[in-house]
């Protein structure tokens, strides 16, 4: 299994509320532009998508209320495991940060290692802007529109 680690990041929302918002996961697909919802679907246990003709996909086998959600692989070429950490910080706030394990092979580790640890980077990192009011870079004008965002 290889490991990787998202950066850490203190989220300005309390730990249950933040917890909250993962814990179904049929909501993620509001956040994505209307032409690429049709690859996505999800219900409050499982989520699976298509990219580039592949099908990648994931049920939740751990809930910690409030402080920890594991997502196992499902129907995926490769085992992996995603575990969403929500650590109580100061002030109300919230340390969050994603750890993935995955079992992949010398090939794909070299071909998506990099790419898959950028990812993960730049979700901590949106849920960090978003919580300071501040729009995540990458943010297509249609949710930015949606969501009110300027």
């Amino acid at each position: 299994m290889t490991h990787f680690s998202s950066k850490h990041g203190i989220v300005r929302r309390p730990q249950a509320e933040l917890y909250m918002a993962f814990t179904d996961l049929s909501g993620f697909t509001r956040f994505l532009p209307e032409d690429k919802r049709a690859d996505v679907t999800a219900d409050y246990d499982s989520i699976s998508v298509k990219v580039q003709g592949v099908s990648l996909g994931g049920r939740v086998s751990r809930r910690e209320p409030y402080s920890y959600i594991e997502i196992k692989g499902e129907g995926a070429p490769f085992d992996f495991t995603v575990g969403l950490h929500f650590d109580p910080s100061s002030a109300g706030a919230t340390d969050f940060h994603i750890e993935v394990d995955a079992d992949l092979n010398f090939m794909m580790k070299m071909m998506l290692g990099g790419k898959l640890q950028e990812a993960l980077d730049k979700v901590v990192d949106g849920l960090v802007d978003v919580s300071e009011g501040r729009v995540p870079e990458g943010v297509p004008q249609d949710i930015k529109d949606k969501f009110h965002f300027s």
